[in-house]
């Protein structure tokens, strides 16, 4: 992880002060997404000409499989599926085409650990978070967060009515995740989880039977059932906290890029494109009921 060494900035600003009053030194801003951000009022966001890893290219991380809803086919590049559209939509807002977009396979757990990143920005379902700003920056969120639970029909958690009613079943998640803390910090389960290394294996253990039931994002929770035979979503978390989940695009810590995409995605937000994608590719969970 790099960090940012505040003390030595410090002391380079006072040391500036009194060689030079007139040429005042205050600290950087916060831009959004990061302390290190670039944006309007700090670097150019002149459209395709940014600080790229690829001269001319915008590269784009991401998991594999890439999992429906959020792509479709396994195909990042098709442009179908909702992170997929999301990507496309924010590289035409930084002024690169469909065919200046390089994707690259990026597992979910080293998108957002600490060092240097082989891509511009990575979407892969990843929740902002404190924690995780330790070691990269995110931009605005792209999607409001929602986890759910699946389960097998006939299960002790297929007819959960409330949290309470899950904190005896076999419970799985992937590593890494806000489902998995869900499960921890949320349910708090008598035994301890199942953990799995991607989405995959937790709906193949789901099939199986080797768990009850897995906590999931909501969209992903409506494609598991479509996929898993028996399976059906049990109710959905309510939000905690003042701030919402929400998903954002992952930079390096020290990316310039970072307020750039931030004001990509919130452009794409203000003129309803994110609302549109969202309703073509993500289905509406206003029948599932809210655990409490």
């Amino acid at each position: 992880m790099r960090l940012v060494n505040r003390p030595t900035r410090l002391t380079t600003c006072a040391a500036a002060l009194l060689l030079a009053a007139a040429a005042g030194c205050a600290p950087q801003d916060a831009s959004p997404g990061g302390a290190h951000a670039s944006g309007p009022g700090k670097e150019s966001c002149e459209p395709g000409k940014l600080p790229t890893v690829a001269a001319g290219k915008l590269t784009v991380g991401t998991d594999k499989p890439a999992y429906a809803p959020w792509f479709v086919d396994d195909d990042p590049a098709s442009g179908n599926g909702f992170e997929s559209a999301v990507a496309y939509a924010v590289a035409g807002q930084l002024g690169y085409a469909k065919g200046a977009v390089a994707w690259r396979t990026v597992p979910f757990n080293n998108a957002f650990a600490p060092g240097a990143k082989k891509f511009d920005f990575d979407l892969n379902q990843i929740s902002i978070s404190a924690a995780r700003r330790q070691a990269v920056a995110f931009s605005a969120g792209y999607y409001d967060v929602r986890q759910a639970i699946v389960a097998l029909k006939g299960s002790k958690a297929a007819g959960a009515k409330s949290i309470a009613a899950l904190r005896d079943v076999r419970l799985g998640a992937q590593v890494g995740t806000t489902s998995l803390d869900v499960i921890n910090d949320t349910i708090r389960p008598t035994q301890r989880p199942a953990v799995f290394q991607k989405n995959d294996y937790a709906k193949s253990a789901l099939k199986n039977g080797q768990v009850d039931a897995i906590v999931i994002d909501l969209p992903t929770a409506f494609y598991m059932t479509s996929e898993v035979k028996d399976a059906k979503v049990v109710g959905q978390f309510p939000a905690t906290g003042a701030a919402k989940e929400q998903f954002g695009m992952v930079l390096d810590k020290e990316s310039r890029l970072t307020g750039c995409v931030t004001a990509a995605v919130e452009a794409l937000r203000k003129n309803g494109t994110l609302a549109a994608l969202e309703k073509k590719w993500l289905t509406d969970a206003v029948a599932v009921p809210v655990l409490s």
